[in-house]
């Protein structure tokens, strides 16, 4: 009898099994370590994803997408990349995926572990690190 739950149970071929309400969950040895299934991979959200890149391609002159490979924490992700230096990221479903992203949105595609980042994205970078840095020293002397 478990002291916590006040249930008694038994392990019977990978199948738990619940005294009071009689339910079985198979248990896997691993199970614990599996990924999850769902949460943002969802088909909408990709949908979401497609129409928020095709707003900001509009939106952008001189965009370049930039394909960055999966991670053990990332999908493949796409960085497009504004002539002024700007830059958004998105999930690309996949290198294919990427690629098509590229052909629907007619725009080049290069892959990042072959061409690296653009100088025009790390310069726009350090000009916005620069401009909240005054903006914070700003608001401290405004008091």
């Amino acid at each position: 009898m478990d002291r916590l739950t006040g249930r008694s149970g038994t392990i019977e071929r990978g199948v738990v099994q619940l005294e009071p309400e009689r339910s079985t969950r198979k248990v896997g040895l691993f199970d614990r370590f599996r990924r999850r299934r769902g949460g943002r991979t969802a088909t909408g959200d990709r949908a979401a994803d497609l129409r928020y890149l095709q707003q900001w391609v509009a939106e952008h002159k001189g965009v370049e997408a930039f394909v960055e490979p999966k991670t053990t924490v990332t999908e493949v992700t796409v960085v497009l990349v504004a002539a002024d230096g700007e830059w958004t990221r998105r999930r690309a479903g996949g290198q294919s995926g990427a690629r098509r992203l590229s052909d629907r949105l007619k725009i080049p595609v290069y892959d990042v572990q072959k061409v690296g980042y653009p100088q025009r994205m790390r310069d726009y970078d350090a000009r916005q690190r620069i401009l909240r840095k005054r903006a914070a020293r700003e608001e401290l002397g405004d008091r």
